[in-house]
């Protein structure tokens, strides 16, 4: 997995477990698209409970990134405050 990657995080609202529900298998199989076709390499949650998101991305088309993000069911909800792609330069890989 070295190489150029980019990474979205995200910060949740305060109470996202409770109001996740109604979006997350959407959400989920929004991810999973992206994961199928090669450009996600891994996602999940930050923290314990949640208080944020990271998705690295194998693209450097940050506007396509952008684009997952701004469709994604929970920045639609609402559920996401706010979110930044940053570059991730990897050099070392257990891959």
């Amino acid at each position: 997995m070295t190489g150029k990657h980019q990474i979205l995080f995200y910060d949740y609202v305060e109470d996202i477990v409770e109001r996740r529900g109604p979006h997350r298998e959407a959400h989920l199989a929004r991810a999973a698209e992206w994961r199928d076709r090669g450009e996600l390499v891994s996602a999940g949650a930050l923290g314990d409970p949640p208080h944020g998101a990271a998705f690295v991305f194998s693209t450097e088309d940050v506007a396509a990134i952008e684009g997952f993000a701004s469709d994604d069911p929970y920045v639609q909800a609402g559920l996401v405050t706010s979110w930044r792609v940053v570059p991730w330069n990897v050099v070392i890989s257990a891959d």
